[in-house]
């Protein structure tokens, strides 16, 4: 069975089915398909997307899954009455479907990271302090409130920029948010791991800052995996050895991209634009 990883789909449900189709003909029939998160808000059929890869995930046994994105939280943040629609969002008919309380409980069910087949899978970064396994311990932490009874409250003190460095003295709501933050909207951060929040127009920091793309900052710890990240438009589609991006940009008239992990083999659907590239692209 072969595994493919999907990119930021963002409401993008059409071209989602499109690369769907392309995929199990890709690997006769049988794939274990993943998503890095995302699958809803700024293109035009979020409840769509999310009630296909919640029928998708629920009849495949364990061979379909998806990460929550931040774009997945807001939803639940919104739901819970914790936080209010933005004007860009296009989550309004999810939050009035006949089956919303469904779909929302098995959004909450989801993970925050994944390590596959020696693949780490997480939405957005890595902080360099955090090896594999305590990026998977902590994912576990947030992921166990988001699946109790304390998610509503939890999701009312979630946002917020700080702590922006990761201490293992953290704790409470701080720890917890600074680990959400790490996984689903990290993408630059200084040289001793400080995480950075505002810029993200481009694939690098502002010129003369001291700003690195995370999977750059020298030895993080993850350096020892291949990690497997969306988030990033503005960096596009990133092939190394050791780190796969897919995030290429599906909402704002680029690619949805799929990766399969055994063999690096790309498979990419062309998408409308569906958000304009001028202005500022909303996180």
């Amino acid at each position: 069975m072969r595994t493919y990883v999907i990119g930021d789909l963002q409401g993008c449900a059409h071209e989602a089915q499109v690369l769907l189709d392309h995929i199990y003909e890709d690997a006769g029939g049988d794939a274990r398909i993943l998503f890095v998160g995302d699958l809803i808000n700024r293109g035009p059929q979020s409840l769509a997307a999310l009630r296909r890869i919640k029928a998708l995930s629920e009849a495949s046994g364990g061979k379909v899954e998806a990460l929550l994105g931040n774009h997945d939280l807001h939803l639940l943040a919104v739901a819970a009455g914790a936080r209010q629609l933005g004007k860009s969002d296009t989550l309004g008919e999810i939050l009035a479907a006949p089956d919303r309380d469904e779909l929302i409980a098995w959004l909450r069910q989801r993970p925050l990271a994944m390590f596959v087949d020696a693949h780490l899978l997480v939405h957005a970064g890595v902080p360099p302090q955090w090896s594999a396994a305590k990026t998977m311990a902590l994912a576990g932490e947030v992921e166990a409130v988001l699946r109790s009874d304390e998610w509503i409250g939890f999701l009312g003190q979630m946002y917020g920029n700080e702590p922006d460095r990761w201490d293992d003295a953290l704790e409470g709501v701080a720890r917890l948010r600074c680990i959400v933050n790490a996984l689903t909207r990290l993408r630059l951060c200084e040289p001793d791991g400080t995480m950075d929040f505002i810029h993200k127009e481009s694939d690098r920091g502002p010129e003369g800052s001291t700003l690195l793309p995370w999977f750059e900052v020298p030895g993080r710890q993850t350096a020892d995996v291949t990690v497997v990240f969306g988030h990033w438009s503005a960096m596009g589609l990133v092939l190394r050895p050791n780190l796969v991006g897919l995030d290429s940009g599906c909402v704002w008239g680029g690619k949805l991209s799929a990766v399969c992990l055994d063999d690096r083999a790309l498979l990419q659907v062309d998408c409308p634009e569906y958000r304009p590239h001028s202005g500022a692209k909303p996180s």
